[in-house]
């Protein structure tokens, strides 16, 4: 987790546009995690206000989303960050999420490589067959024989 923020930071604020160009997420993406209850920024009369906390807040938001955790696990996460437990409790509670998503990882990749290797050999299969199909066919003739051919048919007809 990020190191706490500096003085000077702490009362700038920023608005939605600004945020989705500096993390490159669109605003409809940053008021879905007001919704989530991610972010709470103030209102100025129509417009949202976020301070650093807010901006905090979205930035682990997405390393954590990055890192394939759910948004509820995130939320857990960045709820954690901010309140006044024990770091210890943090971390424990953050290295198992990570171990957790670990090894649904480890059986994703799993899959993925059994079925990458099933493919590799429908593939060889194919090829082979493939091989023995167009070994099994009668050679074009040459393109100058048929050229000629039509050629003689030509004058022919005439």
């Amino acid at each position: 987790m990020p190191a706490a923020p500096r003085p000077a930071q702490e009362g700038k604020t920023f608005s939605i546009t600004e945020l989705s160009q500096e993390f490159e997420v669109t605003p409809r993406a940053i008021r879905f995690y007001e919704d989530m209850g991610l972010l709470a920024p103030e209102r100025r009369g129509m417009n949202r206000v976020y301070n650093h906390r807010d901006r905090t807040r979205l930035k682990l938001t997405l390393r954590g989303k990055r890192l394939g955790l759910s948004l509820s696990e995130v939320k857990q996460l960045v709820d954690m960050y901010e309140s006044p437990s024990d770091t210890a409790q943090q971390l424990e509670a953050f290295l198992a999420m990570l171990q957790s998503h670990r090894q649904q990882l480890e059986r994703k990749l799993k899959d993925l490589q059994l079925t990458l290797a099933e493919i590799g050999q429908h593939e060889a299969r194919c090829r082979r067959m493939l091989a023995d199909a167009r070994r099994a066919e009668p050679p074009a003739p040459p393109k100058r024989a048929v050229a000629a051919r039509r050629t003689r048919t030509q004058k022919e007809a005439s």
